[in-house]
């Protein structure tokens, strides 16, 4: 009699389930039925995203993107030869210049690297303001950019009489990367800077740095006389 009574539960109990199972199913359903029109369009909406991107990339930007680095081929060739006014405005040969690069080409990495080349050429110039301008809106990415666009930052503002800005460039140059070539060279200059403005501890600290990490840099072969005269000074 117990299992009887046993059995019967556990059939009540199944029963309770698969009614619930109906339940929620059909809940479910009713669910989907009244919403059918947002899911549908929240679905239409994805594919639409998806596809616009796809287009964007395949169909525009790389393109573009292409067509850029094609462009600013010239112009690179004069930058390298130090010719900087030619170099932003008129390379020759049709070739735009870093300026209509960075304007034409909006968007591309291509356009950005052309705002660093841009700001580089105004500091070669002399033109600071300017050069200031560019380098800031250059999106420093990778192992080199940052260290070049904080370190022509600091060259700017040094060549201005702003040593205070100047010091916190070369110090995030320096900070940057590391780089056997370009980090002992920003650390010298910050030294450099540092000791002139008085800040001899600063200016240790730059010095030291090369020699413990850069001694085989062309800074780091001369480091000592250089510390050593602080030292006795």
């Amino acid at each position: 009699m117990a299992k009887q009574k046993r059995n019967r539960r556990e059939e009540d109990l199944d029963e309770v389930i698969v009614e619930q199972g109906k339940q929620a199913a059909e809940s479910t359903q009713d669910w989907f039925e009244k919403n059918s029109k947002l899911i549908l369009g929240l679905i239409a909406g994805i594919i639409l995203l998806i596809a616009a991107f796809l287009i964007f990339k395949y169909m525009v930007k790389e393109p573009k993107e292409k067509e850029a680095k094609a462009a600013i081929y010239k112009a690179e060739q004069q930058f390298a030869r130090d010719s900087f006014a030619l170099a932003l405005e008129n390379p020759g040969g049709g070739f735009d210049g870093f300026l209509d690069i960075i304007d034409s080409y909006s968007g591309t990495s291509t356009s950005n690297l052309a705002k660093l080349y841009a700001g580089i050429s105004y500091l070669n110039l002399g033109r600071f303001d300017d050069a200031i301008s560019y380098l800031e809106s250059h999106t420093a990415t990778g192992n080199y950019s940052p260290i070049l666009k904080n370190g022509n930052l600091g060259d700017a503002y040094s060549e201005k009489g702003d040593f205070n800005n100047a010091m916190t460039y070369y110090n995030k140059a320096a900070s940057a990367g590391d780089d056997a070539l370009l980090t002992p060279y920003y650390l010298y200059k910050l030294g450099l800077l540092a000791k002139k403005q008085g800040d001899n501890n600063r200016a240790l600290t730059a010095f030291q740095k090369i020699k413990t990490d850069y001694a085989a840099s062309n800074e780091g072969t001369h480091i000592d006389v250089i510390i050593g005269s602080m030292s006795n000074s």
